[in-house]
């Protein structure tokens, strides 16, 4: 039996790329009668409101929750136990209430304690995003063909669980239901130590830029490009993330920091069959990521390239 994505009012705290993106999603697939939204920043909500994309922009988190079926907190994941905090007596009974946060059993840890128990809490995760932010960056393509996870604790209502996975489902998501803590050791290899070197990669060239005027980022190659991007991303964000799963990315680190050392000692010994057979066994990944429609298999990632000019 299928299960109606619809709620009748839905409430966005924070209007970002994932707050905007599920605004136009939701707007677009008719899955609430209503949208209220607010955010912190009242320049945010004057844009919001020029923008049109919802049907009410409102000044307080209290005021955007009541009578809400559906409460998505899309704010940074320190900022979630405060907010749950600051919401929970308004609470309408029954409301679903959710988050987009790249940390689970954090924001279990941080929310659960504040929330009634006349509400269903049902945590989620959209691993969909660009480099950009603000209430201009979303858009309603975002989560189409990628994953969002659920983290409902335990004991939380399977009905409660079922309606929002049909709500993620119907904006394009592929929906996943685990536990915060393997949730977090996933994403922990998957996403959060990728951003870390990232933004250690980019910090290093940025250093060595300035010894040699620049070089490094004038001549960067799609390798070091790729990882600007990521090392582009929301810094406030990121910052929670790493303090937030501090203990599942420092035990990947440390085996990544292992395997580093592997290839360091096979370089250094001009072990070639070493490299060759990790770099094979690497390219696999990747192959495999194309085949299940995470990315595009195309020329240099898709991007476009400039037309050379005709000879006369």
């Amino acid at each position: 039996m299928s299960v109606d994505p619809h709620f009748q009012r839905v409430a966005l705290i924070g209007f970002g790329l994932i707050g905007g993106s599920i605004a136009r999603a939701a707007k677009r697939q008719g899955l609430a009668g209503e949208i209220v939204t607010t955010a912190r920043s009242e320049k945010t909500r004057a844009r919001v409101l020029e923008l049109g994309i919802v049907d009410r922009v409102v000044a307080t988190n209290a005021e955007a929750v009541k009578d809400a079926d559906l409460v998505i907190l899309c704010i940074p994941v320190g900022a979630c136990g405060p907010v749950a905090q600051e919401i929970a007596a308004h609470l309408k009974p029954g409301a679903v209430i959710s988050d987009v946060g790249s940390v689970k059993g954090a924001i279990v840890r941080d929310m659960a304690p504040h929330l009634p128990e006349t509400v269903h809490f049902v945590p989620a995760h959209p691993v969909a995003g660009t480099e950009h932010s603000g209430p201009d960056s979303g858009f309603a393509e975002l989560f189409i063909n990628r994953w969002c996870i659920l983290t409902p604790p335990e004991g939380t209502d399977a009905e409660a669980t079922a309606h929002l996975r049909a709500f993620w489902a119907a904006m394009g998501a592929r929906v996943e239901v685990m536990t915060p803590d393997h949730h977090d050791l996933v994403l922990a290899i998957t996403s959060h130590l990728p951003h870390l070197i990232a933004y250690t990669i980019v910090g290093t060239a940025d250093e060595l830029a300035q010894v040699t005027e620049s070089e490094v980022i004038k001549f960067s190659a799609g390798g070091f490009r790729d990882f600007t991007r990521i090392a582009a991303s929301d810094p406030t964000m990121w910052r929670d993330v790493f303090l937030a799963n501090k203990d599942a990315v420092l035990e990947m680190l440390g085996t990544f920091t292992e395997d580093l050392a592997k290839l360091t000692r096979a370089i250094r010994r001009g072990d070639g069959e070493a490299l060759f057979d990790h770099f094979t066994r690497t390219r696999a990944i990747r192959r495999g990521i194309v085949e299940i429609g995470q990315d595009s298999a195309a020329a240099d990632f898709g991007r476009q390239h400039g037309q050379l000019d005709k000879k006369p």
